[in-house]
């Protein structure tokens, strides 16, 4: 079989890291696999990764947001030379309706990687994409959900459900593991002391994973707690992060709150925390949470998106907007320790490992390549 992805770049994104899992995963059981990006960056480690694995990459040399027209052209181009069978986007879906009528038996899948989105939240431009994709889903062949959360929404948005399978993200289990030294390392980058506990919020600086209502939960428990310090992991746009930066200045946070930006070495990182949080308003399936708890981190979530499933009985789980439900469900995990971290990595391990994603996925395309076509049995289930 042979598959293109196609995505915009190859950036430190969870949805690229699982492209390149899937990719890899593909091609070391003998598919023929390109990843054909918008914009390239010789050098990035996800490229080099790609490479390493005898994955061919092409590139589109896309010159900004406005080339279009020369843009399509060299897409066409390149489908005309690859000539794949599936073509598989990742956030890129529109693209694939207007080089469809020229590429008839190449059978086209999206993927869905989000739920309940809050169009409120997003620019003008991406409201308008958001609301052409959901009339123009009927032009893909086959939808790939990372999330139950996520399949329910779109079906709601006009999706066809008998086109939707879902099938979670995959995560590299060899590579996030609990790793002492990485731990002892970070936390010393950090100036954290052994008898100072870490809760951390890893993500986009963006209002969807709501920081604000993280840091009025903090400030609520650094009033009881005086050997706390919380870390935020992650960049965003400069205003917005100012705003950040007011508010915990506001709600005297200065000296218990690190602004860590973004890093690359994310094992690491969750390896340093001894708590993770995601207080999202939206998510689809969280590679955050998942993350973690490979790492053997306790996490306390938003009821959004699937999180709750994807935690099982291993975590806490509290109405997104809610800081005094987050305050409490973080204390409540500092304090008690229900579950060894052995006992969170194994949920990962046994339920969401990239070869699990691989398998999945290879069968759903097989299955469209064949005609069988996907229905409600294709949908992936996880033990509770």
């Amino acid at each position: 079989m042979k598959i293109c992805f196609l995505i915009r770049e190859l950036t430190h994104g969870g949805a690229e890291r699982q492209l390149v899992a899937l990719a890899k995963g593909l091609h070391a059981r003998g598919h023929e696999v390109v990843v054909v990006v918008y914009y390239y960056y010789s050098g990035e480690p996800l490229e080099k990764e790609l490479l390493e694995a005898g994955v061919r990459i092409r590139s589109l040399g896309k010159r900004g947001r406005w080339d279009l027209l020369s843009f399509l052209f060299r897409l066409g181009r390149v489908m005309q030379e690859e000539r794949p069978e599936i073509l598989h986007s990742y956030l890129t879906d529109l693209v694939t309706v207007i080089i469809k009528p020229w590429f008839p038996s190449t059978k086209i899948v999206w993927g869905i990687r989000s739920s309940n989105v809050d169009l409120s939240l997003c620019d003008r431009l991406t409201r308008v994409s958001c609301k052409l994709t959901f009339r123009l889903s009927c032009f893909a062949d086959a939808v790939i959900a990372n999330s139950r959360a996520g399949r329910d929404y779109h079906i709601a948005q006009g999706y066809t459900g008998a086109k939707v399978v879902v099938i979670p993200n995959g995560i590299d289990t060899q590579r996030f593991r609990p790793d002492l030294e990485a731990r002892r390392h970070v936390r010393s980058e950090w100036g954290i002391q052994d008898s100072q506990q870490v809760i951390g919020i890893v993500g986009w600086l963006r209002p969807m994973k709501d920081h604000s209502t993280f840091l009025q939960a903090a400030s609520l428990l650094a009033q009881e707690r005086t050997h706390l310090r919380f870390v935020c992991v992650g960049e965003g746009p400069s205003d917005y992060r100012d705003s950040l930066h007011r508010l915990a200045r506001s709600l005297k946070l200065t000296e218990h709150v690190i602004w860590s930006g973004g890093r690359s070495d994310m094992p690491a990182v969750f390896n340093a925390l001894d708590l993770l949080v995601s207080s999202s308003i939206t998510e689809g399936f969280s590679n955050v949470i998942a993350e973690a708890m490979a790492c053997g981190v306790p996490c306390v979530a938003t009821d959004v998106g699937d999180s709750a499933w994807l935690m099982g009985n291993m975590g806490e789980v509290v109405p997104p907007h809610d800081p005094v439900a987050l305050a409490e469900a973080m204390g409540k995990l500092l304090d008690r320790r229900p579950h060894t971290p052995i006992q969170i990595r194994r949920r990962i391990v046994e339920q969401f490992s990239v070869e699990k994603l691989v398998a999945d996925t290879e069968e759903a395309l097989l299955a469209l390549r064949q005609g069988t076509g996907l229905d409600s049995s294709h949908v992936v289930r996880v033990d509770r």
